[in-house]
């Protein structure tokens, strides 16, 4: 599935990698903090004779979800025409579910995410090296999953390109070498204002993936109102350009949106941004772990 919505320009490969990298860096770290707190509380029990256990089930983990993203990704390049448009919207609206219930999610879990892990891993140890490998397999699929998913979706909008899996994985890249730092307590991160501000950069993302899966149903039929449009700047509107290219790339935003569009678009930031910025019932700090494993 290598389509644009029609009338949309590809955007630059540094629009196309900075989204994709954000994703990477923000869901690289999630999965490198649950890392860090299983390994660092068996490091602790003295029990590093089941670290192997919990590597193995890293490693199965992360394979899962390369098969997942190649699977889904390359299994549906050959499509092609009104039906790629419907599965890339159809991918894209999957993309923005997943996007959005891992922000609201994270907006609370990490003050409680270091004492379930460890109780859970308490209680593994307990019952053996499978209920381990299980443990710290299901910890890391499920984040990567997410990702995977989440990849899939915003790949579509940028015409299949590649660019977005290499800012995907550079962005892991760079989570794993804070992880790393991290633990050895040579860095220390405020995660409450890193998932607050990658989260509001990651919904505006997910605005982006909707306009487009919307507009990519309305192209395959599905939608109606594809040719109903909210307005239309496009005579002054240079795509080209350094502010056309990042906010069609990172954002998706276009000079021609369709009514649906438009109002989607609006009304999700107004949704999700008021219930990601909403005050917190749960006042009380984030817990230490989640600042030092080590």
């Amino acid at each position: 599935m290598s389509v644009l919505a029609a009338g949309a320009s590809a955007p630059s490969i540094a629009t196309q990698m900075f989204g994709s990298g954000l994703i990477g860096v923000r869901e690289g770290l999630e999965t490198g903090i649950v890392v860090m707190i299983l390994v660092a509380f068996l490091v602790k029990s003295d029990r590093r004779d089941a670290l192997k256990w919990v590597w193995t089930g890293v490693a199965a983990a992360v394979l899962m979800v390369a098969v997942i993203f190649f699977g889904i990704h390359y299994g549906t390049s050959t499509v092609t025409g009104l039906t790629a448009e419907v599965i890339a919207g159809a991918a894209s609206l999957l993309a923005v579910v997943i996007v959005t219930g891992m922000v609201l999610w994270m907006r609370n879990a990490a003050r409680s995410i270091s004492g379930n892990l460890k109780n859970s891993m308490a209680k593994a140890l307990e019952l053996g090296p499978a209920s381990i490998l299980l443990l710290a397999f299901l910890a890391v699929g499920r984040e990567g999953v997410e990702t995977a998913l989440l990849m899939v979706g915003y790949a579509e909008n940028t015409g299949g390109s590649n660019w977005p899996l290499l800012g995907l994985l550079l962005g892991v890249v760079v989570a794993a070498v804070l992880t790393v730092l991290l633990y050895f307590g040579t860095i220390r991160i405020d995660f409450a204002k890193f998932f607050k501000y990658t989260g509001v950069l990651l919904v505006f993302v997910a605005a982006g993936i909707l306009a487009y899966g919307l507009r990519a149903l309305q192209t395959g039929g599905v939608l109606p109102g594809g040719s109903t449009l909210a307005f239309d700047i496009s005579s002054s509107w240079d795509s080209s350009s350094w502010y056309g290219t990042l906010v069609a790339g990172i954002f998706n935003v276009r000079p021609d949106p369709t009514l649906l569009q438009a109002v989607a678009w609006v009304l999700y930031l107004a949704v999700v941004l008021t219930l990601f910025l909403r005050p917190s019932r749960n006042t009380a700090p984030a817990e230490p772990a989640l600042e030092r494993q080590h």
